[in-house]
Order: C-alpha cells, then sequence, then structure tokens
C-alpha cells in the first residue's frame, strides 16, 4: 500500500505541517504493539501513542463495549438528565482512586480536565467564603494542556507565545530538573526536594498566602521531557499547601492508569491530592474522555453552600460522560484489573530501566531519567539548531528502524504500552542506539 491521501487541507495540531507534507507519516491500522504504516510495515509503538494506550492498541474487550454500547444508545445528556454507564463509570473510577477522592467530573480530555479543576478550586473558595483566593501556581515546564486555563498555568514558552496574556494571578515554581546534580539518575533523584521549599518562602512570600486558591503540577513533567521529582519533593508541597489552606491538584492525564505500576502516581508517591486530573489511558484512548476526580470535602461544600435545588456548579461539556466513552472506560479499567497491567509494569520496570540507562556514554546523550514505564533520554543540542537532534533521531527511527519515539527538543520520551515484553524493550532501545550512534 502507498500512501495516496491528500494531505492539503488539514491543519495538524503541535507538528511542523510543511516538514511532515513533504514525507508523510502515515498509520493505517494497530494492534497490540504495533503500529501498520501505509507501506506495510509494523512500527512499535514506543509512546504509547501519545502516552494514552496503555493497555495495548485494538484491545478486544475495549471496543467490543464501545460497539454495543453505539446499537444501543449513542448519546444522553447529562445536563439535568443521565443514563447508568456514566454513574458507573463514576464509581468504577473512584474504586481506583486515592482514599478520600470519590467524587468525579468528567469531560472530554486532559485540557478540558485541567480547566474543570481550576474552575472547581476557585469556585470552591467562593463557595466558602474566601473571595480573595483567586491566584493559581502551576510549575515552570509544566504542561496542562492547551486551554486558556492550562497554558496559564503551564510553563512552556512555545504554548504561551503566539497567544498573548491568558489568565490573570498566575505565578510559576521553578522545576526541579537539575542535570548538574541529578544526571542519570535512577528512579527519584537525590537531590532537589529544597526546590518545594521556594513555594512557601518565595511565591506564598510574594503574594499572601491568603491569595492563593490552587497549586497545579504533575508528580512527572512528561511533555517537556520527563522531569522526576526528587525524593520528598511532593510531600513538600502537600505539607507547605495543608499549611497554608491552598488546593494541591496533581495533573495525572500522563502518570494515571499504571504508568508507574501503580492507579495514580499518588499512590506511587504515597501524597494525597485534592484533586487529580486525568486521561489519556481513562479509555485506553479509543473514545475522548477526561475526569476530573474531586476530594469529598470540596464536592460536599458545593452541595451545602448552594441555595436548594440550584445548579451548585455551573460548567460542563455537551459530551460530559458520553455513553460510548462511558462505556470505554468501564472496560478499560476491568482489562487493567483482569490482565493486572499495574502490576505487570511495576515488574517489568527495572528491566525497562536497565535499558534506558544502556545508553549512557553514547555520542550526545546528556542525561537519562526514569521512573516506571516513563524515561526520557537528553541529547546535546547541535549549535544554533536547538531541536534538530532530537527530530533527526525521531524521523530515523521511524523511517530506518520501525519504529515510534516521541521528541520534544533534544529529548527523546519513552511511554510504551504496558503490555511490552523484554524482547521489545531490548528492540526499542536497540533501535535507539544505533541511531545515536549516527547523530
Amino acid at each position: 500500500m502507498t500512501n495516496t491521501v491528500n494531505t492539503d487541507h488539514l491543519w495538524m495540531p503541535f507538528t511542523a505541517n510543511r516538514l511532515f507534507k513533504d514525507r508523510p507519516r502515515m498509520l493505517v491500522s494497530a494492534s497490540g504493539m504495533y503500529y501498520t504504516s501505509d507501506d506495510g510495515r509494523n512500527i512499535l509503538d514506543g509512546t504509547s501513542g501519545l502516552w494514552c494506550v496503555n493497555a495495548g492498541h485494538c484491545h478486544p474487550k475495549i471496543t467490543e463495549a464501545i460497539t454495543t454500547q453505539a446499537a444501543i444508545m449513542d448519546y444522553a445528556p447529562l445536563f439535568q438528565m443521565g443514563h447508568p454507564k456514566a454513574f458507573e463509570a463514576a464509581s468504577a473510577l473512584v474504586s481506583i482512586a486515592p482514599e478520600g477522592l470519590h467524587r468525579v467530573f468528567f469531560c472530554n480530555d486532559g485540557s478540558e480536565a485541567v480547566d474543570s479543576a481550576l474552575k472547581i478550586a476557585l469556585a470552591y473558595h467562593r463557595m466558602r467564603g474566601d473571595s480573595l483566593r483567586t491566584r493559581l501556581i502551576g510549575r515552570e515546564r509544566g504542561y496542562h494542556g492547551v486551554g486558556f486555563g492550562g497554558i496559564a498555568v503551564g510553563g512552556i514558552a512555545g504554548n504561551r507565545k503566539h497567544f498573548g496574556p491568558t489568565l490573570a494571578s498566575v505565578d510559576h515554581l521553578r522545576h526541579p530538573l537539575d542535570i548538574a546534580k541529578n544526571a542519570f539518575s535512577r528512579g527519584l533523584p537525590e537531590h532537589g526536594a529544597e526546590i518545594a521549599d521556594e513555594l512557601e518562602q518565595r511565591l506564598l512570600a510574594l503574594h499572601d498566602p491568603a491569595t492563593v486558591a490552587a497549586v497545579i503540577v504533575e508528580p512527572i513533567q512528561g511533555s517537556t521531557g520527563v522531569i522526576v521529582p526528587p525524593k520528598g519533593y511532593l510531600q513538600k508541597l502537600r505539607d507547605i499547601c495543608d499549611r497554608h489552606g491552598i488546593l494541591l491538584i496533581f495533573d495525572e492525564v500522563i502518570t494515571g492508569f499504571g504508568r508507574l505500576g501503580t492507579a495514580f502516581a499518588a499512590d506511587y508517591f504515597g501524597v494525597v491530592p485534592d484533586m487529580i486530573v486525568c486521561a489519556k489511558g481513562l479509555t485506553n484512548a479509543t473514545v475522548p474522555m477526561g475526569a476530573v476526580i474531586v476530594r469529598d470535602s470540596i464536592y460536599d461544600t458545593f452541595m451545602s453552600e448552594a441555595p436548594e435545588n440550584a445548579i451548585e456548579l455551573y460548567h460542563g461539556y455537551t459530551y460530559t460522560g458520553h455513553p460510548l466513552a462511558s462505556a470505554a472506560m468501564l472496560a478499560t479499567l476491568d482489562v487493567y484489573q483482569s490482565e493486572q497491567l499495574f502490576e505487570r509494569a511495576a515488574a517489568i520496570a527495572p528491566y525497562f530501566e536497565d535499558a534506558a540507562h544502556s545508553l549512557r556514554g553514547l555520542p550526545n546523550v546528556k542525561d537519562v531519567r526514569n521512573l516506571g514505564l516513563v524515561c526520557g533520554i537528553e541529547l546535546d543540542s547541535i549549535p544554533k539548531k536547538p531541536g534538530k537532534r532530537g527530530y533527526d533521531a525521531f524521523v530515523k527511527c521511524f523511517w530506518n528502524k520501525d519504529i515510534l519515539i516521541r521528541t520534544t527538543g533534544d529529548i527523546i520520551a519513552l511511554s510504551p504500552p504496558l503490555i511490552i515484553e523484554k524482547a521489545q524493550i531490548d528492540q526499542l532501545f536497540g533501535a535507539i542506539a544505533e541511531v545515536l550512534k549516527t547523530q
């Protein structure tokens, strides 16, 4: 099969459109660990699509659930109405959530989930009569989707520079990546937990803690090139937020659903936030869906403070709790449990770590960092050509080695499906090593 698709009319997201259309990279089918390209090659998926196909592609139980639901009921609203699958899905999600987080607000993807969480945080403080709390704090190099709220608290300059001012009253923590002290860390870095103290010593001292509504962080900063938190860092953030009545939001769009061998990163780190934002692996990416899992006390405040018979939260989406998405989510969570994929990921993670760190010493490899089934390989940039070395590696891996990786600038990010086998780990890192030797 050869590519005959007309590529003229589609404006592709986060893509160098002109470069892509000069030589399109087309995927036409998928199964398990592999995509099939339009020229008939099996492409090993080293990135779970976009960090999202945790159970592998086209899992029969999930596709069957979607097909069955589509034939029963295609759509039902959740504005003043309901359908059973949405409530079943919320209950299933709560069953694997950290203790105390028992309320679920559904939306359509991670970007919407972030904006929903930020709105819930702001409205919660107003409902409590604490209307001074309007400030939101994110983190440098953080990625929280592409809604105006998400790019405001996000800290990737390229995602913001074209759009001018977004939300007011936003500030950012310094990110905890310190290659000079922590290069080639296996798992959690030893140094850097004290960076969390800047929240209290610098930002809260500057703004007054009584004005801060919420702090939002990714437990692992993924899209910016895999920044793993130092030991004790997240617990410090939790303690500071507790001292000052500030909500702590974990953006687990990437880390949720087995990436670290646990249901959520909150479980792995033993730190319970006030809200968890999730998406991607929630439905194994088969049908778009996002969710905010909310602490009971936040929900209870809305229920107790709103006037009787009034809408408690003026927020929602046409496709909130969509029947197909709910069915896909229920089937996905069942697959995670019945096939013990979280436990499987935890068991194979040490082998994945060893393979990742085997790249140390190869040309231009500046750092390797990893946790669970995620790793970042940072490369030295070509002078005056930032990002080119990473992009060239991405293209060579696809065309010459039949593997799919993801790059952000000169950092290779890997996050394979949880079903990956040792032989496929060898194939993935062996191919990357061969490519890097030619860079």
